[in-house]
């Protein structure tokens, strides 16, 4: 795991962005879509610990995005050059736009501050969308990525924010994927290659709300 004064150094608020990845009722709610992962997402703890980084970041002054993927009823603009694709059309139920379906789950909550970017295509937040802009509009230089899946939409997120110039720092415990025992294994072979991998309370140390001195100054970083 990183030093505290690393990660601390990465997590400064004005340059720091935390992404949710497809945290939507129909994906990782109580009716969703895809039921082994939304089980998962719950009784690892994994949507707890995003819930409880997203209230950090909202105490502490760093911007949240959260990335939603669904579908027009028409199906217009969806991909359908993978399996994946195909198989989420014959699925119960559907991301479709406007529908509860696409609506953040709790128990993270939105805040007025917070931007939610949608997609119709695609496997990856960063991919075609409108969120390299904002993040470059916003002066991001590290992207806290969290959500589900491990299996496809979170790697796809590190590897589009590396190859874009981002840093990437994945709070493991706010990750989900299926097998439960994949999602340690892709983070440890994969994604520790090209992000900096930390856990929730890690990370919710350092978005905290840095403390002034008297001077105005910051105080300096506690011994760890």
């Amino acid at each position: 795991m990183p030093s505290y004064e690393r990660l601390r150094a990465l997590l400064d608020p004005p340059s720091t962005v935390l992404l949710t990845v497809e945290c939507q009722q129909g994906v990782v709610g109580p009716d969703s879509a895809l039921p082994e992962l939304a089980a998962e997402a719950r009784s690892s703890g994994a949507l707890t610990n995003v819930a409880r980084l997203v209230a950090a970041a909202h105490q502490g002054g760093t911007q949240v995005i959260h990335a939603i993927a669904e579908r027009r009823p028409d199906g217009r603009g969806a991909s359908r050059n993978a399996r994946l694709f195909r198989a989420a059309e014959r699925l119960g139920v559907q991301q479709l736009s406007g529908s509860p379906a696409v609506r953040v789950a709790e128990p993270i909550e939105v805040a007025p501050d917070d931007l939610v970017v949608r997609r119709l295509h695609g496997l990856s937040p960063l991919a075609g969308t409108d969120v390299d802009a904002l993040l470059r509009n916003l002066g991001c230089r590290t992207l806290i990525v969290t959500g589900v899946s491990a299996n496809v939409a979170i790697p796809n997120t590190v590897f589009d924010a590396v190859n874009l110039g981002y840093t990437v720092v994945v709070p493991a415990d706010a990750v989900a994927g299926v097998p439960a025992d994949y999602t340690p294994a892709v983070i440890r072979n994969t994604l520790a290659l090209v992000a900096t991998v930390a856990t929730t309370d890690e990370v919710l140390s350092c978005l905290a709300p840095r403390q002034e001195s008297r001077s105005g100054a910051p105080d300096p970083d506690p011994v760890t």
